[in-house]
């Protein structure tokens, strides 16, 4: 019998690598395809800095972050993936050009997750003394 927190991390995961996908290739779809209606998402900077609401302006966010690293970034390493029975939490270091400059950074993030879909998104980074 599956436990509702390995439920959590199986949907977290597969949600997990579509985001992935998305970052390497700026195909978000089958990211967006996970979300729930009621989807909310929190960033610490920029135009999107706080808490957002909705699929559209996930969709908004997540094109805007593609063309900010139009070659995409990769992901260097995953470094600790933290769960229960609601939340995932993914660490990770990635890498790539922010409008054409050298980037590293280190980063989280926290998907919620509810009825097999993401219902929400916090987004925590940190410089890692090598880029901006």
């Amino acid at each position: 019998m599956t436990t509702q927190s390995e439920r959590t991390l199986n949907v977290a995961n597969q949600a997990f690598g579509y985001f992935v996908q998305g970052l390497e290739t700026g195909n978000w779809q089958a990211f967006l395809d996970m979300l729930a209606d009621d989807f909310t998402f929190w960033f610490p900077m920029g135009k999107f800095h706080g808490l957002n609401v909705g699929k559209k302006r996930a969709k908004e966010f997540f094109e805007y972050v593609s063309e900010s690293f139009q070659l995409g970034i990769e992901i260097t390493s995953l470094d600790s993936i933290t769960s229960n029975e609601k939340t995932v939490i993914f660490e990770f270091r990635d890498e790539g050009n922010l409008f054409g400059n050298p980037y590293k950074n280190r980063v989280a993030v926290a998907f919620d997750i509810r009825d097999n879909q993401v219902c929400a998104y916090r987004e925590y980074f940190g410089s890692d003394g090598k880029s901006y």
